[in-house]
């Protein structure tokens, strides 16, 4: 009976420990982002601070008792006594706080608080005497829960009498209305007594330095542990705008156990270790911060401010309540030349995308299907049977243009000469402190951008030819440039969109209302691009970030109509968006194709009712597909985003044929990185750029062969003229007429090259027949012989007996000679280009003596049915 009752015990712990469990950092921050917005500015509880709970648990409401603090970087402390003086603990952790406002949070335990102030600046310290850290937050991190069992004790004799609660207000421009703030914490406390009592082991660096422009640039911390043993269960990471990524490592006789590693742009809160890890006397822990300081111009050190920098790794444990510990450090490096054996992971930045970080609508959404490649396939038209777009795009390494100096590149087009235009962010840059959880831009007061944003460039030789945009755009975002040279920009922070001719200096059209984000005829927000029908002159603008829907605009900018929704929880449907990034228009199909950006797919509508035609999505996408561009003649071209962590996708370019959504070539640079390609454009050889926003740089990219008949290629017979070739691809893309002439010439070239390959012709033919006639004399050698031996009964006895070996080379038909199934059943041979050479017998029926030939193995399979959801 006892032994039952402990299992049932242990099987509760074990569930009530998974609360800690979450399942993704994102999925986690979107879950608890509304909450935060709800109670940012609200005050409830500092009227009534003590909520009880039951008969043994209560909550303390610790909030800031309406402040407005009036210059950025300020650090504001106050206090509050624990209403019972017998012991408590406390398991539950709730902040009231949103990053639009707060930095961050420390929550302190301590007996004499430095001041009896309702609150005060914390230059005069938090407590007179030791201070232990309960919790932290910061980056709009969700509530953290213990586990069963495990509580930080607090009051009677030993434990803290007072929590002081400090916040850092980073930027103040959110106070500019002189509102007042309360963010604090919620804590759940019990009396019942923990068995395993919480503490926190802080690592930080406090001498690092950041020289400017260095790539990369690591903070190790390292000390010898020297208590009784602990037990690890959560972890919590921070840094300032640097950082990369932070790893924290227990390090016993030369082994790295992880205990967590995380990017500290993503939510800072309390993730729950991996894999139960315990410190024991003698091991080490080990930390490294990655930062870098590309894009400062002086040197960054640690410190208190924004624009300082921080190495922090926390580690919740627990230990036995006889031997507890509730607060110890580690600010040193006590052997570095252990860090040369640190695991190359500490190393790999996590991919973070600032322009969904930084919202608080949660775009990052985990999806658990995302993971899966779906194609809603198009039956092939007949010459797409026949054709194979077979080349590779590389870059082109020896121009120039990787080296022009830009801000964050967000819009890339190619105006009528073919020139690239480039559409940048100068000095400004889209971070955590661009918008609030309304959407609505902070960083007026910078002005806009004084530089030209838009930029001309000499495809060839990547000279600036021309560049206008100066003083009109707080935050580019999406260029496209119609037939007539006219560009079409989106700027998210105006949340409008602008027709500019090349050379003016003021917009010819606006759509959108400035700065005011919305979602109705007369309002955007954050739109990300426009596309305009070559035909029409129709206006098609996604949005965007916080709208997820198409508007469609008449060439005056009169509304029309407006198709898409938001994508609702699990597989996304048709027609759904999370956050519709890229447009590309399809001329040539009369479609408008989007890239989905968070459902990590591209999907497809008719021009001119929004009806939804297809998607294409590959597991190789990704989870996120940024931007899309189109080739007349049948060519998709694509860039995706960089992988989540234990994902394994890479970040790389994508040609795809556009009917069948088959994907032709990957593509990614030589020099440098893809680090975050925002958009892509093609040209009609086969030229591309790609932009990067992180980056800040432009790659061209061209391709190393020219589209093949795939009949000739698979020949092995090299095409000498292929101008031909193509136009008679092209004209059959577009349903268009192939003139006599070009089939002519493709004709007269075929004889050529036939002739020139005579002699492969004829040995390929010879080594073909040589087999066959031999096979045929040992058959008929054989029938000859059942026939002398059975006589009129040879048909019957070859087929039940010695004769069956004939079975091995018919095909479907029961009278027939097929070579297809006699090589597909033999290792190392394909079956494909065999299976018209059957001499004899219907290909419907399945030869009975040789099960592994069927019909599901080589049949190709029809396409899936269109269904709701894709």
């Amino acid at each position: 009976m006892a032994g039952l009752v402990n299992n049932l015990l242990i099987l509760f712990l074990v569930f009530q420990n998974s609360c800690l469990g979450y399942r993704s950092p994102l999925s986690v921050f979107k879950r608890y982002k509304d909450t935060t917005r709800s109670l940012s500015n609200e005050c409830l509880g500092n009227n009534r601070p003590v909520i009880p709970l039951g008969l043994t648990d209560f909550a303390l409401d610790i909030r800031m008792p309406g402040v407005t603090p009036k210059q950025s970087d300020t650090y504001l402390c106050m206090s509050l006594r624990l209403p019972v003086d017998e012991e408590a603990y406390v398991v539950d952790f709730k902040p009231h706080a949103s990053m639009d406002t707060v930095h961050h949070m420390l929550l302190f335990g301590c007996n004499m608080p430095s001041s009896t102030e309702n609150y005060w600046d914390c230059d005069e310290g938090t407590c007179t005497d030791k201070s232990n850290i309960l919790y932290a937050w910061a980056r709009n991190a969700p509530p953290t829960k213990l586990p069963s069992g495990v509580g930080f004790k607090v009051g009677g004799k030993t434990g803290s009498k007072y929590f002081v609660l400090q916040v850092h207000y980073g930027d103040i421009s959110a106070f500019r209305d002189n509102h007042k703030d309360c963010s604090g914490v919620t804590l759940h406390l019990t009396h019942q007594k923990q068995p395993l009592i919480a503490g926190m082991y802080l690592m930080m660096s406090v001498n690092t330095v950041i020289p400017p422009g260095e790539k990369v640039v690591d903070a190790d911390i390292a000390c010898h542990y020297k208590r009784y043993p602990m037990h690890l269960f959560a972890y919590r990471v921070h840094t300032h705008r640097l950082g990369k990524v932070v790893s924290g490592y227990r390090v016993r006789d030369g082994q790295w156990t992880l205990i967590g590693r995380q990017s500290p742009q993503l939510p800072q809160a309390f993730y729950p270790v991996e894999q139960p890890v315990d410190v024991s006397f003698g091991d080490i822990l080990a930390a490294r911060c990655v930062f870098s300081g590309e894009g400062r111009m002086t040197e960054t050190h640690i410190g208190g401010t924004a624009s300082d920098e921080m190495c922090n790794f926390y580690i919740m444990y627990y230990m036995e309540a006889k031997h507890a510990v509730s607060y110890m450090t580690c600010t040193q490096n006590v052997n570095p030349e252990m860090f040369i054996n640190i695991p190359q992971e500490a190393n790999i930045p996590i991919s973070v995308k600032p322009d969904m970080i930084m919202m608080t609508r949660g775009h990052h959404e985990e999806n658990k299907n995302a993971a899966k490649s779906s194609l809603l396939q198009q039956p092939k038209r007949e010459e797409e049977e026949v054709l194979d777009q077979d080349f590779h795009m590389e870059e082109a390494v020896d121009w120039p243009g990787i080296n022009i100096k830009l801000g964050q590149v967000s819009g890339l087009a190619l105006d009528p000469e073919y020139n690239l235009v480039i559409f940048h962010r100068g000095d400004h840059v889209w971070d955590e402190n661009s918008f609030d959880s309304r959407f609505v831009y902070q960083q007026r007061g910078l002005g806009p951008i004084e530089q030209n944003t838009i930029l001309v460039i000499d495809p060839s030789n990547a000279a600036v030819l021309h560049s206008t945009g100066k003083n009109l755009f707080y935050l580019p975002h999406g260029l496209s440039i119609d037939k007539d040279g006219y560009y079409w920009v989106t700027d998210v922070a105006l949340h409008q969109v602008f027709k500019l001719g090349a050379h003016d200096k003021a917009p010819l059209l606006t759509l959108g209302m400035a700065l005011q984000p919305g979602n109705d005829k007369n309002h955007f927000c954050q739109p990300t691009d426009v596309a305009v029908d070559p035909i029409t002159g129709t206006i098609y603008v996604s949005d965007g970030y916080c709208n997820s829907r198409i508007v469609q605009f008449s060439p005056n900018g009169m509304f029309i109509m407006q198709w898409g929704e938001e994508t609702s929880s699990g597989t996304p449907k048709s027609g759904q968006f999370l956050i519709p990034h890229s447009l590309a228009l399809i001329p040539d199909f009369a479609q408008l194709c989007v890239a989905d950006r968070e459902n990590g797919r591209i999907q497809c509508f008719r021009l001119e009712t929004g009806e939804f035609t297809k998607e294409i999505k590959h597991k190789s996408f990704g989870r996120e597909l940024f931007a899309v561009s189109y080739v007349p003649g049948g060519l998709l071209f694509a860039v995706n985003g960089k992988p989540y962590p234990g994902d394994v996708e890479p970040v790389q370019g994508f040609v795809m044929n556009f009917s069948t959504g088959e994907i032709i070539d990957t593509f990614v640079p030589v020099r440098k990185n893809f680090e975050m390609p925002h958009d892509i454009v093609a040209s009609e050889d086969k030229t591309v750029y790609v932009g990067d926003a992180h980056a800040r740089t432009v790659w061209k990219f061209v391709s190393s062969e020219k589209m093949e008949h795939r009949s000739v290629k698979k020949a092995g017979i090299e095409v000498q003229e292929i101008k031909e070739a193509e136009t008679i691809v092209e004209a059959r893309l577009k349903n268009n007429p192939v003139s006599s002439d070009a089939l002519k010439k493709q004709e007269k070239q075929h004889l050529v090259q036939q002739a020139n390959t005579g002699v492969s012709f004829v040995l390929i033919t010879t080594l073909l027949i040589i087999p066959i006639v031999v096979l045929l004399a040992i058959a008929v050698f054989i029938r000859w012989r059942k026939t002398m031996v059975y006589g009129a009964d040879a048909d019957h006895k070859l087929d039940s007996g010695s004769g069956r070996i004939l079975g091995r080379f018919r095909g479907k038909g029961t009278a027939g000679l097929n070579l297809g199934n006699f090589f597909a059943s033999r290792k190392g041979y394909s079956r494909k280009g065999f299976d018209r050479l059957s001499t004899e017998g219907s290909d419907q029926e399945k030869d009975e003596d040789d099960g592994t030939d069927s019909e599901e193995e080589y049949s190709a399979p029809p396409p899936p049915p269109v269904t709701s959801s894709s």
